[in-house]
């Protein structure tokens, strides 16, 4: 066993495969794109000054009345049927009764056992190929709260000296889709929960009807996660389950699982129980902490809401909603592979980087398949590693990486200067052409100043001379290698190699 920074004991990972069958539930909310808030006028934009973007109905002062967003009951009709749901002909708003200091009128305004969409199921494709189809318990409406700021050394209302509450996205249309357990995934629990959300995440996006950026919290995912012995008493049957909120990223939600993995088996090791609670994802760390005790649903004190009428949506309507539904995204990357001509393992690897869409857009800006995938896959997924974060957060564009590409293509710049560009485009210095400029990168064509840096080469290596001259051309690469670095690599290789055959062969 280890123990973290925070105290918590984890057993290794296979030690809890050999021992437990994970159960797994997962809650993703979804911020929709509306012009207007769900139940009043208020613009629904992204980065206000606080408080600028409220009334006194999403503020919840006395006397004023809702309006549902008839835009947002489209978005989550449409939501519903590309995850298979079957759609409510007669749906009602509950009211959530809780208290959240960003959450002005001490209830949200939701959907309890009447949601709008129910029955659903989404296939989720692993990395191996191998398909989990996860079964959607029930997609429903509801509204954001606010958003509370702890101003101290650690962000948390623990050891904050104050805090601030921005009122701006309390009110926000929020579309929130709920799993049923999932079962019998046993040591690809992380990896099906990654897969689902990032999967999730595409089909969103693929709608049109939000931006779903985890890192501006138009996407967070709340992650249930149970334990149950695989023999004896208790197998079977499901554990306590603990749910880890707001967890804003792909590789977040498969750390995240297989953390609370370790931690579970660690406290049912022990002879302990695991409390139904709220736990708090800590990004830096990669650890959870408590946050608090798990309300069940009748906690919450559900009852209708007074003032919106219920919701029914005509069959008609959802018909022609249905008509507006993109290609599958199966289907669409079944496609693409054949168009780019990628193997099966090249689709995987793109798919499982969370790159598709990324190089999808980066071919529709002008760039060879291979050579998108090359530098997704390849230099930025570096980065992106190196970093923590998902590539699609990097900051650069699909456009910027098909410039890139055409500077290659056309001979500006070679792959290993290309590589001081994208640094260029992380760093924000620019464009592509701009940051080729200003840093001095491009390709030097001047035969002149090639030629001398190959007799130089030359004059300073005989004995590699000799070789090319007795018919070893492959040695040529030493004299090419020599050259490249006196350039400080803005040569063009294939000409640099021309030039030396040229005058030893």
């Amino acid at each position: 066993m280890t123990t973290t920074a925070h105290g918590e004991t984890l057993v290794p990972f296979d030690d809890v495969l050999a021992r437990y069958e994970p159960a797994l539930g997962l809650e993703v909310h979804v911020e929709l794109s509306t012009a207007t808030k769900m139940f009043c006028g208020c613009p629904a934009t992204f980065g206000g000054e606080p408080n600028t973007q409220v009334c006194p109905v999403c503020l919840g002062l006395p006397g004023a009345m809702p309006v549902v967003n008839r835009a947002a009951v489209e978005s989550a009709i449409r939501i519903g049927l590309a995850l298979n749901c079957s759609i409510a002909e007669w749906c009602r708003f509950a009211r959530k009764n809780y208290f959240y200091p960003d959450m002005p009128k001490n209830f949200q305004t939701s959907q309890y056992d009447e949601p709008i969409a129910f029955d659903g199921w989404l296939d989720v494709e692993l990395g191996d190929g191998e398909t989990v189809r996860v079964e959607i318990e029930r997609a429903h409406m509801e509204e954001d709260t606010g958003k509370s700021t702890h101003v101290g050394t650690t962000g948390r209302i623990h050891g904050a000296t104050h805090s601030l509450v921005d009122y701006n996205r309390a009110g926000i249309p929020l579309i929130e889709i709920v799993t049923r357990p999932i079962l019998g995934i046993g040591e690809r629990a992380p990896e099906v929960a990654a897969a689902y959300v990032r999967q999730l995440r595409d089909l969103i996006v693929a709608l049109g009807v939000s931006e779903a950026r985890m890192d501006r919290g138009n996407l967070r995912a709340d992650v249930n996660l149970s334990l149950s012995p695989r023999d004896g008493e208790g197998a079977g049957v499901l554990g306590t389950r603990t749910e880890t909120k707001n967890v804003n990223s792909f590789r977040s939600v498969e750390r995240a699982v297989r953390f609370e993995m370790q931690r579970h088996a660690a406290v049912l090791d022990g002879g302990g129980s695991i409390l139904q609670e709220t736990r708090h994802w800590h990004e830096d760390t990669g650890v959870t902490t408590s946050g608090r005790e798990k309300s069940d649903a009748e906690d919450y004190r559900y009852f209708p809401e007074p003032d919106l009428v219920p919701v029914a949506p005509d069959v008609a309507w959802v018909d022609e909603l249905r008509g507006t539904l993109p290609e599958n995204p199966a289907q669409r990357r079944t496609k693409l592979q054949a168009e780019w001509g990628f193997t099966d393992l090249e689709m995987r690897d793109t798919v499982g980087a969370g790159a598709l869409g990324l190089v999808e857009e980066t071919v529709a800006a002008g760039a060879a398949p291979q050579a998108a995938r090359k530098w997704w896959l390849g230099e930025l997924a570096r980065r992106a590693n190196d970093t923590g974060a998902d590539i699609a957060d990097l900051g650069v564009t699909p456009q910027q990486v098909a410039g890139v590409q055409a500077l290659v293509d056309a001979g500006t710049i070679n792959d290993k200067l290309a590589r001081q560009v994208i640094d260029g485009l992380l760093a924000g210095e620019g464009t592509p052409e701009q940051i080729v400029e200003a840093r001095g990168l491009a390709v030097v064509s001047d035969e002149g100043a090639l030629g001398a840096a190959v007799d130089e080469a030359i004059a300073a290596n005989p004995d590699v001379a000799q070789k090319i001259r007795d018919g070893k051309v492959a040695a040529a690469g030493a004299l090419i290698g020599a050259v490249m670095k006196q350039m400080r690599g803005q040569a063009d290789a294939g000409r640099v190699r021309e030039l030396i055959l040229e005058r030893l062969t």
